[in-house]
């Protein structure tokens, strides 16, 4: 912070309510602190569009007071929308043409939905790789969350993400591999993550398109990579955005598919997500469903706030962490033309000496 309202976004307004502190853009002028531009490409479902977005805002939002930010989200063509939604993002969104005129210092690019495991046959590939080649040359630094991060590795590397044998989702228990590497300083050497994928790509497959694993769990796989050149594309599998009940909205949602006959067996709980009276009250609610529905009765409602109580959030402090060195590395890199005029020693390849640092 300060995240800096210049919008009539309604994340902003939320967030106030939430009481996280936002500058207005009146305030914002008066204050004599550096401001940093950051992009958010929200590729995610209607359903998770506005949730999301208030997610990784919020991160952005509980980082140092070393700027100002701006945050500006935008979307692409090709993703499926409703009228609703389409009527929101033309409402409150930037236009990917306007941001490139005016430029950014870092870039957030979330997950989407696709329909075939080809992620460059869908209709939002085209417009997401213009996006991506552009900031290639005109961004510091790139920060994706899952399929973002297949994609990215994809284009860049020719990377071929594998199917799981299931669903992999859950929270899951992750070890630093770098601890020296200044996108970990300060973050403990064992945290928990969530994820929610159908795809994976593994360690062998990041380091054989010459990039360094930063975390990794034993069961959920690869949660954070990052480019060799330490910096400039962030990769992550997982979700550290997540709410604390964002996967149990997906549980939600999976049950709901099993109660209308879209699939033939309930879903499995989350791993390591629900507490034990947790699972025992969603069981109970799942047989109190099907009860219902072959006595013919109007379903009974998903006793959500009760199982949110039952919940932890064991991912947040270091997902603002690790946001909060990115952000704050974002900042040194786009001070480097001034560097290097009073400190012609600095290597373009390298110039804040992270390759140096972490090997």
């Amino acid at each position: 912070m300060p995240l800096v309202a210049h919008s009539k976004l309604p994340t902003f307004d939320v967030l106030r309510e939430q009481g996280h502190e936002l500058l207005s853009i009146d305030g914002a002028m008066h204050q004599d602190i550096r401001e940093l531009h950051v992009g958010f490409l929200n590729m995610m479902p209607d359903s998770a569009l506005e949730a999301t977005e208030r997610q990784f805002i919020r991160l952005v939002g509980g980082c140092a007071r070393i700027v100002q930010f701006f945050v500006y989200p935008f979307t692409l063509p090709g993703l499926e929308r409703s009228a609703e939604t389409l009527e929101y993002i033309d409402r409150y969104y930037d236009k990917f043409e306007t941001l490139r005129e005016r430029g950014l210092d870092a870039l957030i690019i979330t997950g989407a939905n696709v329909a075939t495991p080809e992620i460059e046959g869908e209709p939002f590939w085209e417009p997401l790789i213009e996006v991506v080649d552009w900031a290639q040359e005109n961004v510091t630094s790139v920060l994706c969350s899952c399929l973002a991060t297949h994609a990215l590795l994809k284009h860049f590397h020719g990377v071929e993400r594998q199917p799981l044998p299931t669903k992999r989702w859950g929270v899951y228990s992750h070890r630093v591999c770098e601890p020296d590497h200044p996108l970990l300083r300060e973050i403990n050497t064992r945290f928990d993550a969530p994820h929610s994928r159908y795809n994976d790509i593994s360690r062998a497959q990041f380091e054989a398109a010459g990039l360094k694993v930063l975390a990794e769990s034993e069961e959920g796989g690869v949660h954070m990579a990052v480019s060799s050149d330490q910096f400039r594309v962030i990769y992550f599998q997982g979700h550290p955005e997540y709410d604390i009940n964002s996967l149990l909205k997906e549980y939600k949602r999976e049950v709901g598919g099993f109660l209308a006959g879209e699939l033939d067996e309930p879903p499995p709980f989350p791993e390591q997500y629900f507490s034990a009276q947790a699972a025992e009250l969603a069981a109970e609610y799942l047989e109190k469903a099907k009860r219902a529905q072959d006595a013919g009765e109007p379903l009974p409602a998903m006793p959500e706030r009760e199982l949110e109580a039952l919940l932890d959030n064991t991912w947040g402090d270091t997902a603002k962490a690790i946001v909060n060195n990115w952000l704050g590395l974002v900042y040194q890199f786009t001070d480097l033309d001034r560097k290097r005029q009073f400190m012609p020693g600095v290597d373009p390849e390298d110039p804040l000496g992270l390759v140096r640092a972490s090997s």
